[in-house]
């Protein structure tokens, strides 16, 4: 069991410290910018559809019921329901593609697997992002691998 919560740990780990992420600085944060954005999670929407649609079966013939893949958005950790990317320039928006599905019931859980997309930190009057580089990784695959993972460790 502890192997598994700790193949889990570095999965996370991995996924926020390798190169699928560019570095954005203050001065690179503007409406371009937040263009990029805006498709990237579309495409996220797109991907976690299909990708959804294609393992639903396989989880549930091993009992994971109710597989679900979505854009999961929020600003300091509060998650809105009419938040969309069209805020994603205020400052502690994460986007991200969270995978669930039935056993995991308490919140923290429902967002263990996931892929950030976009995350806008920063102090009052200064800040950063980190985006998903879509130039060198291609997003529909790491989800795919992300699926392959849960399903690997649940």
């Amino acid at each position: 069991m502890f192997n598994q919560f700790r193949s889990l740990f570095i999965s996370k780990e991995q996924n926020e410290t390798n190169d699928k992420y560019i570095a954005v600085p203050e001065n690179e944060i503007n409406e371009g910018l937040k263009r990029h954005i805006v498709e990237l999670e579309k495409l996220g929407e797109k991907y976690s559809k299909v990708l959804q649609n294609k393992y639903k079966d396989e989880f549930e013939r091993y009992g994971k019921k109710n597989l679900r893949i979505w854009i999961c958005r929020d600003i300091d950790g509060d998650e809105e329901s009419d938040l969309s990317s069209g805020q994603c320039l205020e400052k502690e928006y994460h986007s991200q593609v969270a995978i669930n599905f039935d056993g995991f019931t308490d919140e923290e859980d429902a967002y263990a697997y996931y892929i950030r997309l976009w995350y806008y930190f920063g102090g009052y009057f200064k800040g950063a992002g980190t985006l998903y580089d879509l130039s060198k990784n291609n997003l529909e695959t790491d989800i795919e691998e992300m699926l392959k993972e849960v399903f690997k460790q649940t």
